[in-house]
């Protein structure tokens, strides 16, 4: 359907797709937010971040994102209503769940040292 058309008949809409990676990072963040603006945001913000622009500000990220304005990034960040507390929540316990344990062997190491 044409986004203008789901504008006007106020129907939800798919949000932009990014760089892959970054889209499949934010898939599981999706549902904390209520609109597609937002979570648009947040997967601007990610991939500015990742971006290899020296100032990671909300100007040059609009800009490496192709947005109009920093505006709308400043807005998610300032008056959004998602909640931080549960994204930080959901963050640590993924991070929890896909944890490498370190008391493992790695298997074997070569014999030889080399000196540099």
């Amino acid at each position: 359907m044409d986004v203008e058309l789901q504008i006007l008949k106020h129907l939800a809409r798919d949000p932009h797709p990014t760089v892959a990676i970054i889209d499949e990072y934010c898939a599981e963040y999706k549902d904390l937010f209520k609109e597609v603006r937002n979570y648009e945001c947040f997967k601007y913000l990610h991939l500015g971040i990742i971006s290899t622009i020296k100032r990671k500000s909300l100007p040059e990220i609009a800009k490496v994102v192709s947005i109009n304005s920093a505006q709308s990034l400043h807005h998610f960040l300032a008056n959004s209503d998602w909640s931080v507390n549960k994204f930080k929540t959901r963050r640590l316990n993924k991070q929890t769940s896909t944890d490498i344990s370190f008391d493992k062997p790695l298997g074997s190491l070569p014999s030889t040292v080399y000196y540099c």
